[in-house]
């Protein structure tokens, strides 16, 4: 069983930033994938950024590229979500997840892939 704690949402001004953190309670961090989503208001869930077990490999959506940024550190058992130039639009609740995989590079962008989540926690940007 993994569990995902997310930390670091908050009130921000249009332009700011956050720093979001995902901490894992699993002894073999570095076989889980990792991802982070978000959930707006009466919207679906979706994919922000995924990072792969090694963090070498990392995908980023559209909407987030060049303001985005993610990382891990197996070491903390812990992924980041940099987030900059922060628009309204990414008001949401933003999880972490989990994905256990054999495959050092391996990204994963749907929400049913993964096996674990986080509670979440809310940003929301001001305009």
């Amino acid at each position: 069983q993994v569990q995902l704690v997310e930390s670091g949402g908050g009130l921000v001004q249009a332009g700011g930033s956050l720093r979001l953190s995902c901490a894992a309670s699993v002894r073999t961090f570095s076989s889980y994938a990792m991802g982070w989503f978000r959930q707006a208001p009466g919207k679906e869930r979706e994919v922000v950024v995924a990072i792969s077990r090694s963090g070498g490999s990392t995908y980023y959506s559209d909407s987030v590229k060049g303001r985005f940024t993610t990382s891990r550190d197996n070491a903390k058992n812990t992924v980041y979500l940099q987030m900059n130039s922060l628009k309204p639009e990414d008001t949401a609740v933003y999880y972490c997840a989990a994905r256990s995989t054999g495959l050092l590079y391996s990204i994963t962008t749907e929400v049913e892939r993964y096996d674990y989540w986080g509670q979440g926690t809310q940003v929301t940007v001001s305009s």
